[in-house]
C-alpha cells in the first residue's frame, strides 16, 4: 500500500510548451536505451512500432514482493487488450500493452518509467506503484500521461500529467473517519511506518473532526512484518480505554492487513468487544473468505471504497471481459480494487482515443484531449470525469483530485455488501483537512 521511507522529491508543474517537451521526449528515449530490469512484457499477439497504427501503452504493478502486490492489474490490462483487439481495436488501431513489475522498489519503478519512454508508450494506464517520486519525473519529462493510478501517493494528485479516476487514499480515509465519528469511541489507526503512511492519520482525522470526534491514535507498523502482536495489543488497549464506549480499530496496511487481523483475532479474546474498519484495497471479498467469512475477524467491519460493490450490475461488462479473455487466471479478481481501477482507466483511455478520430495518437494528443476538457463516462462506476488542474481541492494540495466520491460497505454474514446507497462526496471534509 505504501512505500519505504525515502527522501521526498519536489514535482514541478509542466510549464514547458509542447515543442520543448517533444525535444525532452527524444532525449529521454535515448537515455532509456540503457539496459532495463527484467519483469516487463507485452500482450501476446500484439505488435508495436511507429510504422503502423498500433497504440503502445504500459501498465505496471508490484508482483511477488513481501509488501502489497497487485498482479491482477497488469494481467487484466493484457486481457483487455486481447478483448479490444479481437473487436478490431479502437478506431481500427490495435493496443500493444507493455507490463512491468516495479517490485515495490524505487529503482525498478524508475526503470519501468524509462522503458515506457523507450517503447514510445502514449500513456501509462491503470497502474499501481508506491514510488511516484521515482517514476513521475521521467513521465513528466517525456510528456507521458499517467491515467488511472491507484491513488496511493500525493504526487498522483499534484502532477499535471496525472489523471486519477478515484480519490485514492485521501477520500477513503476521510470517508471512513466521517462514518466512524458517529459510531465509535476511541479510534486507533494502524498504518505503515513509511512516508506514504505518514499521510494517512490526518486524512482519517479530517473525517473524525467533521463528525465532532476526537483524533485517532496513530500506530506505526512495518509494512512487511510477519506478525503484529504488539500493535494489536496496543490498539486494543486504547480502543477499550473507555468502558462506556465501543472503540474502533482501523488497520490500513495493504496486503499486510490480513496479517494484522490474524494477530488481532488472537489478542482480542482478552479485551472487551471493539469494532474494526478499513478501506478497500486493504481488504476485499477474497480476503474476507480466506479469513473465515462470517466467523472471521472482519464480520461487522465497515469498509470504504471508491466504487459500487463487486456484486453491482455495473461491473458486468468488466466481468464479461474477464470471462472471455482470462477465464481461469487466478491473478484477476473482479472484486479487487486494483483490477476495477484498471478497467476504469482503460475505459477512460478508450474514450480519449475515440475522441481523436483518425488523428494522431501520441502522448501529446492523449494528454491534450484530457487537458482540453474531455468528459468521460464510466457506466455509473464513477461520476463523469473531467480533469482541470485548479479544482476544488487545490487549496489542500490535491489539484488533480476530481472524484471525491466514496461508497460505504459492511461485512454481513461474511459478504461485503453496500451499507449505504449511492456515493458520498467528501470534498468538503477534505477541504477542511489539516494536511500541513
Amino acid at each position: 500500500m505504501t512505500g519505504r521511507r525515502q527522501t521526498r522529491s519536489t514535482l514541478l508543474p509542466r510549464l514547458l510548451p509542447r515543442p520543448v517537451r517533444a525535444g525532452v521526449l527524444a532525449t529521454g528515449a535515448l537515455v532509456a536505451c540503457a539496459s532495463l530490469a527484467a519483469g516487463c512484457g507485452i500482450v501476446p499477439g500484439a505488435t508495436g512500432g511507429s510504422d503502423d497504427d498500433t497504440i503502445t501503452v504500459m501498465t505496471w504493478a508490484p508482483q511477488g514482493t513481501k509488501a502489497t502486490n497487485k498482479p491482477g492489474m497488469p494481467a487484466f490490462a493484457q486481457a483487455y487488450a486481447r478483448w479490444i483487439n479481437a473487436q478490431g481495436g479502437i478506431n481500427g488501431r490495435r493496443i500493444n500493452v507493455l507490463t512491468c513489475n516495479d517490485n515495490n522498489d524505487t529503482v525498478t519503478a524508475a526503470r519501468c518509467a524509462r522503458r515506457a519512454v523507450q517503447e514510445r508508450a502514449v500513456a501509462v494506464v491503470g497502474s499501481y506503484s508506491q514510488h511516484a517520486d521515482s517514476f513521475m519525473p521521467t513521465l513528466e519529462g517525456a510528456g507521458i500521461p499517467y491515467i488511472g493510478g491507484y491513488g496511493i501517493t500525493t504526487n498522483e494528485f499534484t502532477s499535471p500529467l496525472s489523471y486519477p479516476v478515484n480519490g485514492g487514499q485521501p477520500t477513503l480515509l476521510a470517508g471512513l473517519g466521517r462514518t466512524l465519528a458517529d459510531s465509535c469511541g476511541p479510534v486507533t489507526l494502524i498504518r505503515p511506518d513509511t512516508i506514504a503512511g505518514d499521510q494517512l492519520p490526518p486524512l482519517l482525522d479530517s473525517g473524525l473532526k467533521a463528525g465532532g470526534h476526537a483524533l485517532s491514535g496513530d500506530q506505526r507498523a512495518a509494512e512487511d512484518a510477519t506478525s503484529y502482536e504488539g500493535q494489536a495489543q496496543r490498539a486494543l488497549e486504547r480502543a477499550t480505554a473507555d468502558p462506556s464506549e465501543q472503540g474502533c480499530v482501523v488497520p490500513a496496511l495493504g496486503d499486510r492487513t490480513n496479517t494484522f487481523m490474524d494477530s488481532f483475532r488472537r489478542a482480542r479474546a482478552d479485551y472487551p468487544d471493539v469494532r474494526t474498519a478499513t478501506v478497500l484495497g486493504s481488504v476485499d471479498q477474497s480476503t474476507i473468505d480466506a479469513s473465515g467469512g462470517a466467523s472471521g475477524p472482519y464480520e461487522g467491519s465497515y469498509v470504504t471504497g471508491w466504487y459500487p460493490a463487486a456484486s453491482d450490475a455495473r461491473w458486468d461488462p468488466m466481468k464479461k471481459v474477464i470471462k472471455q479473455e482470462a477465464f481461469g487466471d487466478n491473478r484477476i479478481d473482479a472484486a479487487d480494487a486494483g483490477v476495477q481501477t484498471t478497467w476504469i482507466a482503460y475505459t477512460v483511455f478508450r474514450q480519449v482515443v475515440e475522441s481523436l478520430g483518425d488523428g494522431e495518437v501520441s502522448a501529446d494528443t492523449v494528454s491534450g484531449a484530457l487537458d482540453g476538457g474531455l468528459k468521460v463516462t464510466t457506466g455509473g462506476l464513477t461520476p463523469t470525469l473531467r480533469w482541470k488542474f485548479q479544482d476544488e481541492l487545490a487549496a489542500v494540495g490535491f489539484p488533480r483530485l476530481v472524484n471525491a466520491n466514496v461508497t460505504l460497505q459492511v461485512v454481513e454474514d461474511g459478504r461485503l455488501v453496500a451499507a449505504r446507497k449511492g456515493f458520498t462526496d467528501v470534498t468538503k471534509t477534505l477541504r477542511e483537512a489539516d494536511l500541513a
